[in-house]
């Protein structure tokens, strides 16, 4: 018998016992989540699942016990508009932050007026720097803002999402403040990992500059990359991604919030989820 039958016999009997297995189960059918994460474990030992379907499914799970809490951009880290900016203003951060919706606000994070999407502005792209536009009017440009409490379950958001075809919605603690934002995508990601957006200044770029001493840095930064950006040493061997390098240093799965010193960097974690971190926020100390 050959190798390429024996595999097919290997892979038949472990379909055969996985059908088993699940007529069994299914007779008074999963009566919890662990009896169907079980059940897809099982497809996968069978390999009637890849990875990242098995991982998927996870995800899809998850989004159940997750809050909207858990993934949203905290309000330090949003991206917003003034109201009585200029043409010229907006189109500086616009370019800038390469996101695709901004909210507007008033006196301050708290007194959202809308959400304001780029595209809108695109009549406006001929205008002179600095010149303006006669006929700009950021109030006639802007969308209705949703709200949503931060105590929201991602699939009961995500429902919402679809529903009513927005795409971001603003987070509200319990005495009414804006904690922060949250998009259609960062609910996606929980279910098929770190997706490239508009975090992206460029196809491939993981490092984004706040200011003169902040930088957003995606976890599936190679350590490669990071050490030629910081001029930093740290070591390529053990570890492929900085996220991989910084949960060493961590010594567990940290918590969005959470902060580890390495030297003269600082790193906070600023979207994680239960099973891996996808960004850091990484500060540099004066010399």
């Amino acid at each position: 018998m050959n190798d390429d039958s024996s595999l097919k016999e290997q892979q038949d009997g472990g379909r055969s016992h996985w059908w088993r297995r699940v007529t069994q189960r299914l007779a008074g059918g999963p009566r919890t989540r662990e009896d169907l994460l079980g059940l897809l474990r099982d497809a996968r030992e069978a390999q009637l699942l890849d990875a990242d379907a098995m991982s998927m499914f996870e995800g899809i799970l998850q989004t159940a016990e997750l809050h909207v809490r858990d993934v949203m951009v905290p309000r330090a880290q949003m991206v917003t508009i003034e109201r009585d900016w200029t043409l010229a203003e907006v189109l500086d951060v616009v370019i800038e932050s390469g996101h695709s919706r901004f909210p507007v606000v008033g006196e301050s994070k708290d007194e959202v007026l809308g959400i304001l999407l780029a595209k809108d502005l695109l009549r406006y792209a001929a205008a002179v720097p600095g010149g303006g536009a006669p006929d700009f009017d950021l109030q006639r440009l802007l969308r209705p803002a949703g709200f949503v409490p931060e105590s929201k379950r991602l699939n009961v958001l995500l429902k919402e999402f679809r529903r009513s075809r927005n795409h971001m919605a603003l987070v509200v603690d319990e005495y009414g403040g804006v904690a922060g934002l949250i998009t259609i995508e960062d609910v996606l990601e929980q279910i098929v990992g770190e997706i490239d957006d508009e975090y992206d200044e460029a196809e491939g770029a993981r490092i984004l500059r706040q200011d003169e001493r902040r930088y957003l840095v995606s976890a599936l930064t190679s350590v490669e990359e990071f050490n030629a950006h910081f001029g930093t040493k740290l070591p390529t061997g053990d570890f492929d991604t900085i996220g991989g390098y910084v949960l060493h240093l961590f010594g567990h799965m940290p918590k969005r919030g959470e902060s580890v010193q390495l030297e003269r960097l600082s790193f906070n974690v600023q979207r994680a989820d239960k099973r891996r971190v996808h960004q850091f926020l990484v500060t540099v100390a004066p010399a």
